[in-house]
């Protein structure tokens, strides 16, 4: 997946919108590879930034490979000035580990964190019992564990060229889907508390808009 935080200037907000519904997200799920994209806004104001945007993929190689380059290489004109009012960018290219649950939610969450252990195969097997352990939870439906490729994400592009709103890329990451913002707490508490968890960062959001692979081939 290619997972982004965002927020945006008051200036281009309406820009923002529209940039992202009627050119961005239509041009990356029209990438071979490129599944769904889903954009999602801040359910608080205790969460920044403000958008979570999300673009699944078939396979890590997707992401990593010529046709995403290129189009990452030849931003539109567009993207260019919309993309010129982003504030506190984080962005990862992530694997995704495990996967559990019946199917998306209008609410996720998102907890970003470092890893306090020094084995990540060690780490995976936890973190993947306390997926598995909180998936039941009452109206959750879905929990995914995430893992950022720092090689992959730091690889710089003429659409990043000269942008400085930048956060430090996501690392280890855990996201949450529910029925209802308010059933992500329970299973949000479980992730920070959890023993290799460390520096949680949580964020709260609700869906706006979704773009299929097959949205993008009717046009």
């Amino acid at each position: 997946m290619v997972a982004i935080w965002n927020g945006i200037s008051e200036a281009g907000r309406l820009d923002f919108y529209q940039w992202h519904i009627h050119e961005h997200m239509p041009e990356r799920t029209g990438i071979p590879g490129f599944l769904r994209g889903r954009r999602f806004r801040a359910a608080d104001s205790e969460t920044h930034p403000e958008f979570f945007t999300l673009y699944e993929v078939e396979q890590f190689d997707v992401i990593t490979g010529e046709e995403y380059a290129n189009r990452l290489n030849a931003p539109t004109p567009w993207t260019r000035r919309a993309t010129s009012h982003f504030i506190n960018t984080s962005r990862g290219l992530a694997r995704v580990l495990l996967s559990n649950g019946p199917g998306p939610g209008g609410a996720l969450a998102t907890v970003r964190f470092q890893l306090a252990a020094a084995d990540d195969q060690q780490a995976v097997d936890e973190l993947s019992e306390l997926v598995h352990s909180i998936t039941p939870l009452p109206l959750l439906t879905g929990a995914h564990l995430c893992k950022a490729d720092d090689e992959a994400t730091q690889v710089r592009s003429a659409e990043s060229e000269g942008r400085t709103d930048y956060d430090a890329p996501p690392n280890w990451f855990i996201l949450l889907e529910a029925c209802t913002v308010e059933s992500l707490e329970e299973p949000i508490q479980a992730v920070i508390q959890h023993p290799l968890v460390r520096n949680a960062q949580v964020g709260r959001y609700v869906l706006e808009y979704t773009r299929l692979k097959t949205d993008a081939a009717a046009g």
